[in-house]
C-alpha cells in the first residue's frame, strides 16, 4: 500500500510523514498455516478416537454407578454375582454366599463354590505375614496345617477335635461302617463297645495279644447270643482284688484233662474238678472222698 500524506487544518503546525511507509501483515500464512490446521485436525481425530474407546471400554466392562459388571459396591462391601476367576491371591476378611433379608431375617439362598484346576488353598497369616493355618484341597488329598483342628455342630458343641496330643470325638456314638471294622495301632480308651443290632461284635488281634483292663472290672454281655473267646496261646482272666464269677445255667469245659477211672470204680461217670497250684484245672474221678491227689501228676 502506498503511503499518503495528511495535512492538519491547524495553522502553524507541519507534520512530515515518510513517503514510503510499509504495512506488515499479522498472522500465519502459507505452509505454516496448513501445518497448523493439519495438527489441529489430527488432535481432534485423536480426541474423538479416545472418547470412542472410553465409551467402548465402559460398555464392555459394564461400568455403572454401583460397580462394574457383576461386581457391585454396597455399604457392606463388594457383591459379586455369577462365576468369577481370580488370577492372583484374594485377600478378604469375610466371604459368604449371596444373602437376602426377608422380614428382618438374613437368609442364604445359594451355596458358595470354590473350585480350581489344581488345588484350593486358604491361608491364615499373623501380623508378620507368617502362615498360622492352612487348608489345602487337592485332587487327591485334603491337608490341614494348624495347631488344632476342630469341627463344631450348629449349636457350638465340639464334635471332633485333633491336636498333637489327642483326638477327641464329642458325639454320643462313633459308628464305623467299614466291613473290616476299625484298626487301632495303640491303646483305645472307651466306656462302651457295642455292635449294631443283629450284628456280631468281634475284637481281634491277628498277630499279638488282646488285653482289656479296667480299674473296676470288665463287663462282657450278650443278650441274644454267645460270648466266645479264642486264642492260639493262653486266655487269662485275672482279678486283682475280688472273685471270678461265671454266672450261667451251664458251664462247659469240654477239653479238660481227665484222670484214669479205676476198673472197679462205681463213680457212675461223676468227676470232680481239681486245681493245680499254678491254677490249671483237670478232672478227677469222683469217689467217696477227694481223688485229686491220685491224679496230681497232671499238674507236673
Amino acid at each position: 500500500m502506498a503511503g499518503e500524506q495528511y495535512l492538519t487544518a491547524t495553522e502553524g503546525t507541519h507534520i512530515e510523514r515518510p513517503e514510503n511507509q510499509c504495512v506488515y501483515k499479522i498472522g500465519i500464512y502459507g505452509w505454516r498455516k496448513r501445518c497448523l490446521y493439519l495438527l489441529v485436525l489430527l488432535l481432534l481425530i485423536i480426541l474423538v478416537v479416545n472418547l470412542a474407546l472410553t465409551i467402548w471400554i465402559l460398555k464392555v466392562m459394564w461400568f455403572s454407578p454401583t460397580g462394574m459388571g457383576h461386581l457391585h459396591v454396597t455399604k457392606d462391601g463388594l457383591r459379586l454375582e455369577g462365576e468369577s476367576e481370580f488370577l492372583f491371591p484374594l485377600y478378604a476378611k469375610e466371604i459368604h454366599s449371596r444373602v437376602f433379608i426377608s422380614d428382618m431375617i438374613i437368609k442364604i439362598d445359594s451355596s458358595l463354590l470354590l473350585q480350581s484346576t489344581q488345588n484350593v488353598t486358604v491361608n491364615a497369616r499373623n501380623s508378620d505375614g507368617e502362615v498360622t493355618g492352612r487348608l489345602k484341597v487337592g485332587p487327591q488329598m485334603v491337608e490341614v496345617q494348624s495347631q488344632q483342628f476342630q469341627i463344631n455342630s450348629r449349636e457350638g458343641k465340639s464334635l471332633f477335635t485333633v491336636d498333637e496330643e489327642e483326638v477327641v470325638v464329642g458325639t454320643d456314638r462313633l459308628r464305623v461302617t467299614g466291613p473290616e471294622g476299625a484298626l487301632f495301632e495303640h491303646s483305645v480308651e472307651t466306656p462302651l463297645v457295642t455292635a449294631d443290632p443283629f450284628q456280631d461284635l468281634r475284637l481281634e488281634s491277628p498277630t499279638r495279644s488282646l488285653s482289656m483292663d479296667a480299674p473296676r472290672g470288665v463287663h462282657i454281655e450278650a443278650h441274644a447270643g454267645e460270648v466266645e473267646a479264642l486264642s492260639q496261646m493262653d486266655i487269662v482272666l485275672h482279678s486283682t482284688d475280688g472273685t471270678l464269677v461265671l454266672d450261667a445255667e451251664t458251664v462247659c469245659l469240654p477239653k479238660l484233662l481227665q484222670g484214669t477211672q479205676a476198673a472197679s470204680g462205681s463213680s457212675q461217670g461223676l468227676y470232680e474238678i481239681c486245681v493245680c497250684p499254678d491254677g490249671k484245672l483237670y478232672l478227677s474221678v469222683a469217689g467217696a472222698g477227694t481223688t485229686c491227689q491220685e491224679h496230681s501228676h497232671i499238674c507236673l
